[in-house]
């Protein structure tokens, strides 16, 4: 991690959604705040990056990150993820509970917070369990896990089914102003299915989960939201019917909020076909018309944010049966490469609206003052190469688990620098 004290960032063109900024300009970074934003800055810098022809946007909050630490280093640990999170952009990050043991206590907390501390490269929130070892069938003390700093609640990886339970979970978390963030899967459909229910899981032979498992378990949601008057956000969102059901929410003034995730807007079930357990992901890749759904959803702005659902596991949880395989996929490093060969690239998003589905909109749903290049914010910045292709490698991954859905793919665009706090904490020293 190279310490600057001063930092300026020249000639790259600034895309700044926060202030509808969209023009070549320089930033001065000072100690860990931007200070000016502004043409042709003079002012001394211990480090000047020349930035001509590359995009300088505001590092990227990913809200939905596995770090498996603790309890399953062996997948991944705060450093690793961290470190692979800053090559591919992603400043700041919200870790999932799902641990071992469960970020379900206070002390079990204060051990990660600890962690964060001395290992962590970039930013790192945590988000704490809704209920004990998330079981789904005892609350945790939400108002003290709050105080003790968790930045969001949820059983991410299982739903919480009982009804009564989750009301009283949101009417908690509106008391104590923080964020229910949900995993909308209902169990008792899904059962043991391992890919998409339809042509594909037929065609394998291999048991399916129906896109009802996920949209009625979204629909539950949403009304639990309608009836607390509690926001809920609704993650990695796969399927039409969910996303229909999120317009017409947000349209009754529900306060709901959602992400999806790289694969679900740029693969579909037919990859699954080579029974590459990569592939398998939950919820699991769907059809063609699920994926135009996503996409127009985030054109239109039903979806709010995109985030990896980094899931790392080790070669012997996916390189052996489908239906035995671990569920998941890498993507710290791939999600923003993916995002704008897929998004960008295809004419279907402005930069600006690429800045707010990965910056901007997690930040604000997080309650987080990141996302932006304001004067005076902190000095979280990325420094990107648009249209620099590169194949998707397993040697290349800094993160200690390799299960990319996109392996062997080729993508444009990669980050040359990412400065987290006024610091470099990423130089693309390859190319």
């Amino acid at each position: 991690m190279t310490k600057n004290t001063k930092i300026l960032i020249k000639n790259g063109r600034v895309v700044d959604a926060d202030n509808n900024l969209d023009a070549v300009l320089d930033i001065l970074v000072e100690n860990s705040r931007i200070t000016q934003v502004a043409k042709n800055i003079t002012n001394g810098a211990s480090e000047i990056i020349d930035a001509t022809g590359k995009i300088v946007l505001p590092g990227l909050v990913d809200m939905h990150v596995h770090l498996r630490e603790p309890g399953r280093e062996d997948k991944e640990t705060v450093a690793s993820g961290s470190q692979a999170a800053a090559k591919g952009g992603v400043t700041s990050c919200l870790a999932m509970p799902n641990t071992q043991p469960a970020i379900d206590c206070v002390e079990n907390m204060r051990v990660l917070k600890n962690i964060i501390q001395k290992t962590a490269k970039v930013n790192v929130f945590i988000a704490a369990s809704i209920t004990r070892n998330r079981l789904g069938k005892e609350l945790t003390d939400i108002a003290k896990l709050k105080k003790e700093g968790a930045l969001a609640i949820t059983d991410d990886g299982a739903s919480v089914d009982s009804d009564e339970l989750m009301v009283r979970a949101l009417k908690i978390a509106l008391g104590q102003k923080i964020l229910a963030i949900c995993h909308s899967e209902d169990k008792s459909l899904a059962q043991k299915g391992v890919v998409n229910l339809g042509y594909t899981s037929t065609r394998l032979g291999l048991r399916g989960i129906s896109r009802e498992s996920e949209y009625q378990r979204v629909a539950r949601d949403i009304a639990l939201a309608k009836k607390t008057k509690a926001p809920v956000h609704i993650t990695h969102v796969s399927c039409r019917e969910s996303v229909e059901l999120i317009s017409q929410a947000k349209k009754k003034g529900i306060k709901v909020t959602c992400d999806t995730c790289p694969h679900y807007f740029s693969l579909d079930e037919d990859v699954v076909l080579a029974y590459d357990t990569n592939m398998k992901v939950n919820p699991p890749l769907r059809g063609k018309a699920d994926v135009a759904s996503i996409r127009q959803g985030l054109k239109n702005g039903v979806v709010d944010a995109i985030a990896s659902d980094h899931a790392p596991h080790t070669e012997n949880e996916k390189d052996i049966e489908f239906e035995r395989a671990e569920f998941g996929s890498i993507g710290l490093e791939t999600e923003l490469a993916v995002s704008i060969t897929e998004l960008i690239h295809t004419g279907l998003l402005s930069w600006s609206a690429l800045v707010k589905k990965l910056a901007l909109n997690p930040a604000r749903i997080l309650g987080l003052n990141k996302g932006t290049l304001s004067v005076g914010a902190d000095a979280d910045i990325i420094v990107v190469a648009p249209d620099k292709e590169w194949q998707v490698e397993k040697e290349n991954f800094l993160s200690k688990s390799k299960n990319s859905a996109f392996l062997g793919r080729r993508l444009k665009g990669i980050v040359e620098y990412t400065i987290c706090q006024g610091r470099i904490v990423y130089k693309n020293e390859v190319s």
